[in-house]
């Protein structure tokens, strides 16, 4: 893993505890829509991190649940939750104003659940560029960054900078953490935006990788040992920053 912009820094030692529990909560939307969430606690947390699930897959996801784990092991309580298409077990994805009030419902449940924790919010892929056209249209309250992990610049096969447009308008420090073969971000064209972003935005870049951090045997590296990177990351710059 590369860092193309931003310093980090290094985890602290007694990292490694397990988190505390899980618990499940269910949250409603102004709507009335409810969407059920679940929340990774630290022993010991400095931050918090509200975490949106990608497209096809929702919280309960092998990466989402080891995302949040992982991330609860160093230091970092996480909420993860559904969007209300994956509630009702639907394929297709909900409008962006639906989306962003999941997003915004997530993120002051957390608040009520962690106290004055800091605050993060993100996701991976569809649940990243959620979070983030939510904090550009109106900040997200309490909320320090933005962690997007795989985030989805374009659709495959059509590269394109369209999708991060919104970035532009978003004020917070941005964490990217993305593959080298991720089909839905040209490293190049993501490489581009960050440096258009500036000293708000950190990509790290993960050699090889595709859009669901696998990679393949000929890189020496397992898919176990770049979730452990990416964590160890994540959780150094929200240190950073919190």
């Amino acid at each position: 893993m590369r860092a193309a912009r931003g310093p980090l820094v290094p985890l602290p030692s007694g990292t490694s505890t397990a988190p505390d529990q899980v618990s499940s909560h269910t949250l409603e939307l102004p709507g009335g829509q409810t969407i059920s969430a679940l929340l990774s606690q630290a022993p010991d947390p400095f931050a918090c991190l509200v975490l949106a699930h990608g497209a096809g897959a929702g919280m309960r996801h092998a990466f989402m649940a080891a995302v949040a784990d992982g991330l609860a092991r160093r230091g970092v309580s996480v909420l993860r939750y559904q969007f209300c298409y994956m509630e009702a077990g639907s394929k297709r994805p909900d409008p962006p104003a639906l989306a962003h009030a999941a997003v915004r419902t997530a993120v002051a449940t957390a608040a009520n659940l962690i106290g004055p924790l800091p605050l993060f919010a993100g996701g991976k892929s569809f649940g990243a560029r959620m979070t983030s056209q939510a904090q550009s249209a109106e900040p997200l309250p309490g909320v320090h960054g933005l962690v997007c992990f795989g985030f989805p610049l374009h659709p495959a096969g059509r590269p394109s900078i369209d999708r991060a447009h919104h970035l532009d308008e978003v004020r917070i420090p941005v964490l990217f953490l993305q593959g080298t073969r991720d089909t839905l971000a040209e490293i190049a064209l993501l490489e581009g935006v960050v440096a258009e972003l500036g000293a708000k935005a950190t990509l790290l870049v993960t050699p090889e990788a595709d859009h669901s951090f696998h990679v393949p045997a000929r890189s020496g590296t397992t898919d176990v040992q770049v979730i452990e990177g990416l964590l160890d990351g994540a959780a150094s710059w929200m240190r950073q920053i919190a």
